[in-house]
């Protein structure tokens, strides 16, 4: 009897060492991967169901048990589905309803906890951003739970709410800044890594998986042709924008990182950058260097350039290989003559037939369809809007948009005030990927999914990292 209680009281008293719980939660997370490959070979139709609720498991019990852990095991679970989503459909078919998908959702709702126990003490100060952004996605949701299909709008609806709080829990756990700035260092490096490599082996090899799901999706004017040396890499990711998001940064972390894996990270991670062939995240990257550069210590300044170098060292021998000099070659060469790029071009004419209709659609479509009007036909049609910024104002409508937008811009105009980054270069990342992604919306909703986690977790990791020097400055 009295063991049972003991053990009763070490479950849910948190009595345990900060050794043992990493210890316990590393065993609940091989288990997971026990069970999750168990299923697959011996039943890849049941994985689909099988992992987004092992998924769910885990991350409940590492939230409550360690939340650092638990933040980790977001990212990864963020990185790696779509690619068990893939192997899944080519051993037993074709999924269009991508149910394995939900399962970083699943995990990111956890922290609906957080945001429901924590924003209303917060919200009148540094939460309110977070406030906003949801009142913004909130009011989408509504719209579009009267006008259209509830599956859609379910979809969505974890699409624009998951980043807002997600951003808001790694805010909220600001006195722990230090070991979630470790943890994410961690968790990137060795995921640039990875994600690096599998991207070089996809372009050379086009694995069957990958193959299979470009044909199904018939997304080959953004991804490519199916064969070797044919593809715009995604990696293990579901489709090549998100993958440069993602790149972008992990490579601009790196700058912040003392780890011995920065050297191959950076061979595989700039060189699978360079090959997913994604502009937007080209200019990102760069916008992000000249914001940590410009933010920090003439030390750190030193200690930028000479990675930069150490960096160029290792890619540009890798980059002068053919075929993969000749692709990279040319779209840098793109830029300077942008007029005649069919993308630019595309975007452009999507901008001139669609600003006047959404700003004109006040009251907004709400999630689960972006409509327009057909002129020969006069048919509404669902369309795809390749902005961020029109898709906020075809969703939102202005009622939604001006909360939402208000956010982002108290969020910017925040972190660029802040001094810290010039002792903390973690917080001149944070800031610069934040920004830079935030920047990207005029040409894709960076705001949504695996785009939208980035740019709101680390606002909030660099507003985290602020309210942590400020506690420690005004209590010492």
């Amino acid at each position: 009897m009295l063991s049972k209680e003991i053990l009763y009281h070490s479950f849910f008293k948190n009595t345990y060492s900060p050794q043992d719980r990493s210890a316990i939660s590393w065993i609940v997370i091989v288990t997971a991967i026990i069970l999750n490959l168990t299923c697959y070979f011996a039943s890849a139709g049941s994985f689909r169901l099988v992992f987004p609720i092992t998924s769910l498991i885990v991350g409940i019990f590492l939230y409550i048990r360690h939340p650092i852990h638990y933040i980790g095991f977001t990212w990864i679970i963020w990185f790696i589905t779509p690619l068990l989503a893939r192997l899944v459909d080519y051993k037993v078919g074709w999924d269009p309803s991508r149910q394995m998908l939900i399962a970083p959702y699943l995990v990111v709702f956890i922290t609906i906890v957080t945001f429901l126990k924590y924003l209303p003490s917060t919200s009148h100060q540094e939460g309110l951003p977070f406030l906003l952004g949801s009142i913004g996605v909130f009011y989408g949701f509504l719209v579009g739970a009267i006008y259209n299909q509830p599956l859609p709008v379910i979809r969505s609806f974890l699409d624009w709410l998951s980043p807002i709080i997600f951003g808001f829990h790694l805010f909220s756990n600001w006195r722990d800044y230090p070991s979630y700035r470790k943890n994410i260092q961690r968790i990137f490096v060795w995921s640039v890594l990875f994600l690096g490599a599998y991207g070089i082996y996809q372009y050379v090899v086009a694995p069957e998986w990958d193959k299979y799901w470009l044909i199904q999706s018939k997304m080959f004017t953004s991804a490519g042709n199916p064969v070797p040396f044919g593809l715009r890499i995604w990696s293990t990711l579901h489709s090549v924008g998100p993958f440069g998001t993602v790149m972008q940064a992990g490579l601009l972390l790196l700058f912040t990182s003392s780890s011995p894996l920065i050297v191959p990270a950076s061979a595989v991670g700039y060189l699978s950058f360079l090959l997913s062939q994604v502009r937007t995240s080209w200019g990102g990257w760069l916008l992000g260097i000249i914001i940590i550069f410009s933010s920090v210590k003439p030390q750190l300044q030193m200690r930028l350039i000479t990675i930069i170098l150490v960096m160029t060292m290792c890619v540009v021998p890798l980059v002068n290989i053919e075929p993969m000099s000749t692709v990279i070659t040319s779209r840098l060469e793109s830029f300077s003559n942008l007029e005649k790029d069919s993308s630019f071009k595309d975007r452009s004419a999507s901008y001139d037939r669609n600003l006047n209709l959404a700003l004109s659609n006040v009251l907004g479509n709400g999630f689960g369809n972006i409509w327009k009007v057909n002129e020969k036909t006069g048919q509404i049609e669902v369309i795809v809007i390749d902005s961020g910024i029109l898709d906020m104002f075809f969703t939102l409508g202005w009622f939604g948009a001006i909360p939402y937008i208000t956010a982002l811009i108290i969020m910017i105009i925040s972190v660029i005030k802040y001094t810290e980054g010039r002792i903390d270069s973690f917080i001149s990342a944070a800031r610069a990927i934040s920004i830079a992604t935030f920047s990207q919306l005029i040409i894709y909703s960076g705001m949504l999914s695996i785009s939208g986690m980035i740019m709101w977790g680390f606002f909030a990791m660099a507003m985290a990292g602020h309210k942590y020097y400020q506690y420690n400055q005004d209590h010492h």
